[in-house]
């Protein structure tokens, strides 16, 4: 009896050590870029920068006409006051300067903040997907950072992940 105990711990443990683990890999930057959230989110993000350049360069029109209206009058006012207009124009495009650096700051912290909800959003369903389907692991690589050196394409789980997300992400 004792004998068949220990050959059905030996033959458990034996089964244990045998079982493989699933192991898959995505491409970070593949999953990210083609994405259908970022690729939207970018194309937002498009149409802000360009109405933050209009509304940038028709102020900067404004003040090309301003500095050309006092170049105009310099020659008609006297030396103190074209000083004090001189200086009073150095200040507005110092001022104009100074909100176009925060404007640009504030829309990219913006932009920063969803891309990062979305790597956020992306690694969670890495993890749900690999739970769902089985997985041990699923490894992420990229470019700029190979973990992954060499895998075999039925490992690349990148296509399915992202038509999978992509799918997740329209319901």
């Amino acid at each position: 009896m004792k004998n068949i105990i220990y050959l059905a711990c030996a033959l458990l443990v034996f089964t244990s050590c045998q079982q493989q683990s699933k192991i898959g890999y995505v491409d970070n930057g593949i999953l990210i870029n083609e994405f259908q959230e970022k690729i939207d989110l970018e194309a937002k993000f498009q149409v802000k920068e360009d109405a933050f350049r209009k509304k940038f360069d028709s102020i900067d029109q404004a003040f090309q006409l301003e500095v050309q209206q006092f170049q105009a009058d310099a020659n008609k006012m006297t030396q103190s006051k074209a000083q004090e207009k001189y200086q009073e124009l150095g200040q507005k495009k110092q001022m104009q300067d100074q909100q176009r650096q925060l404007e640009a700051q504030q829309f990219q912290q913006e932009f920063q903040n969803e891309i990062d909800s979305l790597i956020v959003k992306v690694k969670a369903f890495v993890k749900d997907y690999g739970k769902n389907n089985g997985y041990t692991y699923i490894l992420g690589t990229s470019e700029a950072a190979a973990s992954v050196l060499y895998g075999t394409e039925e490992n690349d789980l990148t296509k399915t992940v992202l038509e999978a997300l992509n799918a997740e992400s329209k319901k």
